[in-house]
C-alpha cells in the first residue's frame, strides 16, 4: 500500500512539474519576438539604411526568405545593400516583392546594390563614380550614386563599401595601406559632395570597415570631423555607445555608417528623426541564426521627418535669397537676405568649428557690412537664422 501511494505521489509530481514546463514555454511564446514584430519606417518619414547582406545568399533559398521578409516588416523607402554575390536570385527576390525595385550596376567582388519603394521614391538618376583605375584602390567596389526625390524634395545618397582590415595605424605614406586606402576613399568623397552637391541633401552611408571613434592620427574620417558645420556622422552617438548596439557583433565593432551634410542637420533634429542599428537577430531565434542565415553584419537605419525646402525658409533657389561678396574678402564682407517677415541671425564660424563672432538682428532685404579686419587669413562659415533655425551655411574666405 505504501509503495503504490508513493508511486501517485511521484506520478502526481511529475504532472505538475510537466504542467510547469508547459505554461512556461506558452508564457515564453507570448513574450518571444519574431520577424513578423520587426518595424521601422512610417508613413510620415524618409527612411533609408545601409546594409552589408554578407555574400547574398548566404545560405541559399533561406537566406532569400529570411531578407525578403525582413525587407517587407522594415517598410522602408530607401536600402543600401553591400555584399550582392547572386544577381539573378537578388533580382527574383525583389521581382516577387510588391511595390519594390532593385537596381545594381556591378557584380564585381560582391556589388553594391539598392532595393526601393516605388510608391514613396521617384529615382531621377542611379550612377557610379571613381570607376577608372587610379582608383580602383582606394574604392574596390566603385561608390553607387542615388539622386531621388521624396515628396518632391530632393535628395542623394551615395553607397560605399570600403576595403576591409589594417592594423588600425594609418600610413598616408604608403598608399596601399588599407587605412590609407579608406582615407583617400573619405577624402575623395568630400570633395566629390563638395563639388557636385554642395548646397544638397546628402546621405553617405555604406560599410566604412572602420570605427568612427580612432584618435585624430588613425581616424580615416577625420576630414570629415574636422567640418563639423557641413558634415555629420549621424550615428557617432552609436559609435561611442555601448558594444551590445554596434552593427557589427562579431568583433565586436561599429563599421557601417551613415554620414549627412548640413542641409539635413535640421531635419535630423527633428523630434521624429532616429537612427538606429536594427537588430534583427532580436527576431530571430538567436545571433547565430542570423549570422548563419542572414548576415554578420546588423543593418543601420535612419529615418528622417524632411522638411520642405531645402533652405527651410521655401526658396529654391538659394543665391537670390543670401548673398556674400566679395568672397574672397580682404576689408569688407557685405551679408544680403531676402527673407519676408524676419529678423536674422548671423553666426561666423572658424574652418574648426569654433564661434567667432554674432552679427545679431538683420533686418531682411538690408546690407550688412562686416568687418574682417579682426580675421586671420583663412575660410570661415556664416550661418544664417531665423527663430534659431538655421537656414544655410555660406563659405567665404579671408584673404589679406
Amino acid at each position: 500500500m505504501l509503495k503504490q501511494y508513493l508511486l501517485l505521489y511521484k506520478i502526481s509530481c511529475m504532472k505538475k512539474v510537466l504542467l510547469g514546463l508547459l505554461v512556461m514555454m506558452i508564457f515564453n511564446s507570448f513574450l518571444a519576438q519574431n520577424l513578423s514584430d520587426l518595424s521601422f519606417g512610417t508613413d510620415s518619414t524618409f527612411e533609408v539604411l545601409t546594409w552589408n547582406i554578407e555574400w547574398f545568399p548566404k545560405n541559399g533559398q533561406t537566406t532569400v526568405n529570411y531578407v525578403a521578409q525582413i525587407i517587407e516588416e522594415l517598410d522602408v523607402d530607401v536600402m543600401a545593400i553591400q555584399e550582392v554575390d547572386d544577381t539573378t536570385v537578388f533580382k527574383q527576390m525583389i521581382d516577387d516583392l510588391e511595390d519594390y525595385d532593385y537596381f545594381f550596376k556591378s557584380s564585381y567582388f560582391a556589388g553594391l546594390a539598392y532595393i526601393y519603394n516605388n510608391q514613396s521614391v521617384v529615382v531621377d538618376d542611379i550612377y557610379e563614380i571613381y570607376t577608372s583605375q587610379p582608383y580602383w584602390s582606394p574604392f574596390p567596389r566603385s561608390p553607387v550614386v542615388m539622386e531621388l526625390s521624396y515628396l518632391n524634395e530632393e535628395l542623394i545618397v551615395i553607397n560605399n563599401h570600403f576595403k576591409c582590415c589594417g592594423d588600425g595605424v594609418l600610413n598616408l605614406s604608403d598608399s596601399g595601406d588599407e587605412e590609407s586606402r579608406r582615407h583617400i576613399a573619405s577624402t575623395l568623397l568630400k570633395q566629390y559632395i563638395d563639388t557636385y552637391f554642395p548646397n544638397k541633401r546628402v546621405f553617405m552611408l555604406g560599410d566604412l570597415n572602420d570605427i568612427l571613434t580612432d584618435n585624430q592620427s588613425n581616424n580615416v574620417f577625420q576630414m570629415y570631423l574636422d567640418d563639423p558645420l557641413n558634415y555629420a556622422f549621424a550615428d557617432m552617438n552609436i559609435a561611442i555607445g555601448a558594444s551590445n548596439g554596434w552593427s557589427y557583433p562579431s568583433w565586436p565593432s561599429h563599421l557601417d555608417h551613415i554620414l549627412i551634410s548640413n542641409e539635413l542637420f535640421a531635419d535630423f533634429g527633428n523630434t521624429n528623426s532616429v537612427i538606429e542599428v536594427i537588430k534583427v537577430d532580436d527576431y530571430m531565434a538567436s545571433w547565430s541564426a542570423y549570422d548563419n542565415n542572414v548576415s554578420d553584419h546588423r543593418p543601420v537605419g535612419i529615418k528622417m521627418a524632411i522638411t520642405p525646402g531645402m533652405n527651410r525658409a521655401g526658396y529654391a533657389d538659394e543665391e537670390s535669397a543670401f548673398k556674400i561678396y566679395p568672397n574672397p574678402v580682404s576689408e569688407t564682407l557685405v551679408f544680403k537676405c531676402f527673407i519676408d517677415n524676419h529678423s536674422l541671425t548671423i553666426n561666423i564660424y572658424d574652418l574648426q568649428g569654433n564661434l567667432i563672432d554674432v552679427v545679431g538682428n538683420v533686418p531682411s532685404g538690408h546690407e550688412i557690412m562686416y568687418t574682417v579686419s579682426d580675421l586671420a587669413p583663412g575660410v570661415y562659415y556664416a550661418q544664417f537664422l531665423a527663430n534659431n533655425n538655421e537656414l544655410v551655411i555660406k563659405r567665404f574666405m579671408v584673404l589679406r
